[in-house]
């Protein structure tokens, strides 16, 4: 086979796999990429009482980020909005976690015709009060606490869903300003609930298994929202915007555009894991994505010129990349957590291609 041939049959095979991106499309892709031949049956149930572990958690997120670098627009200084202000938030305590909750106000803080590039969630962490350290104890020593961001989604019976957004190691000894990549909450909100204010909730755990972990993460401390918490460096989400008419991604498609049956270009399509009934069970994370698709029309070339059994050209996909994904596995009688890369799940680019 020449190499004309093969990068032919390269795009073929992308055309094929981003085209059937319907429900039942989407659902061989990953059947296909996991070697399965049906979904797991899987139930709310086996749910109850997970936990991520640790190396798992680690591999998505490190996924997660490099997905996010490699994506990632320049942000546009001139765009960013800091120290948006929120509701008092309550600091919730159990055995083994710590848990904060914060609520921002987004209503009409990101600009008509802008693409929320980049948020980041920047926490104080208050200095160290021994007090609240455990007795000394023939540990292992413990330096760290894990520190997990989750996007929470009111459900319509009262109860919250979450969405693991970023976690990384804190030391438990140093104070000062920690950073937290929250752009794929923003996105979230902005597809659900643009009205109402966007709710986000840290977890802070223990670096390892065991009580003594636990309890010294207890001593991990973030100024909170709570007027009453008068400890300089309140809570800040910071938004990095790009302005679409000054630096609009070539080949996306405006809206109105979309309305005309315009030229080829890339069209947001997004696809919601809670709300397939395949999906909901089975991938824990992401919540859901922004897959795109190709649309539009394209020029043909004058009749004279076509070659012989040729067909016309048409809007597909010209390049795509991966999704980390975060699914459960059935193992005999154990539930499992697993994550993976996805290959060819988002629309990168789109152009027109003449098959055949």
């Amino acid at each position: 086979m020449d190499l004309r041939c093969a990068w032919m049959l390269c795009v073929l095979c992308l055309i094929i796999t981003v085209r059937a991106f319907t429900q039942e499309g989407l659902k061989e892709v990953v059947l296909k990429q996991l070697g399965l031949s049906e979904v797991p049956k899987l139930h709310e149930r086996d749910l109850v009482g997970l936990v991520i572990p640790d190396h798992v958690r680690n591999k998505y997120m490190s996924m997660l980020k490099r997905q996010r670098v490699k994506r990632r627009a320049l942000p546009s200084l001139a765009g960013i909005l800091r120290g948006m202000p929120g509701h008092a938030g309550e600091v919730l305590y159990s055995d083994t976690t710590t848990r904060q909750n914060l609520i921002f106000d987004m209503e009409g803080r990101i600009p008509k015709n802008s693409e929320v590039t980049m948020a980041e969630l920047k926490l104080f962490k208050k200095p160290l009060d021994r007090a609240n350290l455990p007795a000394k104890q023939s540990h292992r020593p413990v330096s760290n606490a894990r520190v997990s961001v989750y996007w929470v989604q009111r459900q319509h019976d009262g109860t919250n869903r979450t969405s693991l957004i970023d976690s990384r190691l804190v030391p438990i000894r140093e104070s000062g300003w920690k950073n937290f990549d929250v752009t794929q909450a923003v996105h979230y909100w902005l597809r659900n609930k643009r009205t109402e204010p966007m709710f986000l909730e840290v977890w802070i755990e223990g670096e390892r298994v065991g009580s003594y972990a636990s309890e010294m993460a207890k001593a991990v401390r973030f100024t909170s929202q709570d007027p009453k918490d008068k400890a300089l460096g309140k809570p800040e989400l910071v938004l990095y915007t790009l302005n679409l008419d000054d630096y609009g991604s070539p080949g996306d498609c405006r809206e109105e555009a979309v309305m005309r049956k315009s030229t080829c270009c890339r069209q947001k399509h997004y696809v919601n894991f809670r709300e397939l009934s395949w999906a909901q069970h089975w991938i824990i994370e992401p919540a859901g994505y922004q897959a795109y698709r190709c649309s539009g029309s394209c020029l043909q070339p004058p009749r004279a010129l076509r070659r012989f059994g040729s067909v016309e050209r048409s809007c597909a996909v010209a390049g795509s990349s991966a999704l980390p994904i975060m699914y459960l596995v059935r193992r005999g009688n154990r539930t499992e957590i697993e994550a993976a890369e996805f290959p060819n799940m988002i629309v990168e680019r789109c152009s027109c291609i003449t098959d055949g």
